[in-house]
């Protein structure tokens, strides 16, 4: 199963949980599994049928680009993390 590192800001919807197992093929799969264990989290990774804005997801310590797509090993490790923007 993959190891999925919940950021600070999610840990209220978590019950204070900063790391579970959870499994899933995809990004999209790692989303429901967290939803399955923590009702209404996927709400605040997901709008519009995408990673929100202002997240950004790291599988493995590389940016997914492929968004909920982007493949996940058995054993990765996933954060979610606030995106960076630029100008």
């Amino acid at each position: 199963m993959a190891r999925v590192f919940v950021p600070t800001m999610l840990q209220a919807a978590t019950g204070g949980v900063k790391e579970v197992e959870v499994e899933g093929r995809n990004v999209r799969q790692i989303i429901e599994g967290l939803d399955d264990m923590f009702p209404g989290i996927a709400g605040r990774l997901i709008e519009d049928g995408d990673i929100r804005s202002n997240l950004a997801v790291a599988v493995d310590g590389e940016v997914a680009r492929m968004g909920l797509m982007e493949r996940v090993g058995e054993t990765a490790e996933i954060h979610f993390v606030p995106a960076i923007g630029g100008g």
